[in-house]
């Protein structure tokens, strides 16, 4: 599995150091957060305790469908297929399609995060 780095910055600020990536202005580093959240709020969201357990159940049951990660999870299909999307999202999982079975797969398991009151981010 591998290490994510993510950052959390304003809306505000996001849209400013898109603008400048895109005029050239700026160019981001390889170590940078490539996946940006607007708060600690919407993180800890994403990467619940729960959202958590469900990533780490993936891991160690891999399972082949949502229909076996349902049964596996408790958790009902509505739910699991929100909460992967937004996780796929992110990047944190990806779902592929295997015999008309869409089947998770974990990316990331390990989230370094930066974020600031003064840190220039562009």
């Amino acid at each position: 599995m591998k290490e994510m780095n993510v950052g959390i910055i304003s809306r505000e600020e996001y849209v400013k150091r898109t603008i400048a990536i895109a005029k050239g202005a700026y160019k981001p580093k390889p170590n940078e957060p490539k996946v940006w959240f607007e708060s600690v709020k919407s993180l800890s969201q994403v990467l619940s305790n729960e959202n958590q357990a469900l990533l780490k159940l993936i891991i160690e049951k891999k399972p082949q469908s949502l229909a076996e990660l349902e049964k596996i999870s408790h958790r009902k299909k509505s739910n699991l297929s929100r909460t992967l999307k937004t996780l796929e999202n992110y990047g944190i999982v990806s779902l592929s399609k295997e015999s008309g079975k869409v089947v998770p797969t974990v990316q990331a398991t390990d989230f370094e995060v930066k974020f600031g009151l003064n840190a220039a981010v562009y």
